[in-house]
């Protein structure tokens, strides 16, 4: 098995007025593909900035960020925003979906910046996935009459709508009950089931459990990692 995600050293500086902030601090770690991980650490640690060098949303100070092989320190805006749409899903917190559109048009909504396959096959899709999660009897509903973990679902759906090779989650369960937490990562389950490579930043230490490893930061730098 080869590593999909691979950090080598990598550092991530912000200024705060005189200040350099390490906010990710010579951090080395690989994922392989089809792993299943999760980043805890308390707030503040570097976790969240951690998951936007992998998923290519920033670039790091120094050291190296391989996603799927690719280097992508070096890339351009346009090169980084092609890895983005062709081999990562992102769902976050906030489920940041489109309030006017229905359930289906919001999981719909990165194949319009995709060329790969007929919009017919995306629509197709689109319905296999939201029954893939269990919300398809809510397929033409807008965000406003779904729950929390409803739209969370509908969220994952369209993560996966590209067909993409790693899911990245922000704190996916942080706005969620308990019951709606446990489902989401049921549907995690399944996914990395199917070969999906996932990783996920949480404060939940009981579904942090549930995944292969986890990797544990703080101020920035990675303490250890558990299987």
């Amino acid at each position: 098995m080869s590593s999909i995600i691979e950090l080598k050293e990598v550092v991530k500086l912000y200024r705060r007025g005189s200040e350099n902030i390490h906010a990710v601090d010579r951090v080395s770690l690989s994922v392989q593909e089809g792993e299943f991980v999760s980043i805890v650490g308390p707030s503040g640690s570097g976790k969240s900035t951690l998951l936007n060098l992998i998923g290519c949303i920033d670039t790091p100070t120094s050291g190296t960020v391989m996603v799927d092989g690719q280097p992508t320190q070096a890339l351009t805006e346009k090169e980084l925003a092609g890895i983005r749409n062709s081999r990562i899903g992102f769902v976050f917190q906030q489920f940041s979906l489109l309030p006017t559109l229905t359930a289906l048009e919001n999981v719909m909504l990165p194949a319009v910046f995709s060329r790969n396959g007929q919009r017919t096959l995306k629509t197709n899709r689109a319905e296999a996935l939201l029954d893939l999660v269990g919300i398809a009897a809510r397929a033409d509903h807008l965000p406003a009459q779904l729950s929390g973990g409803e739209m969370q679902r509908v969220a994952i759906a369209r993560a996966l709508i590209n067909e993409p090779k790693i899911l990245l989650a922000d704190e996916p369960t942080g706005n969620l009950d308990s019951a709606s937490a446990e489902s989401v990562y049921n549907i995690f389950g399944k996914l990395h089931q199917n070969g999906l490579t996932i990783v996920v930043v949480t404060h939940n230490a009981e579904l942090a459990g549930k995944t292969d490893r986890v990797f544990r930061l703080k101020d920035g730098k990675l303490l250890d990692s558990v299987s």
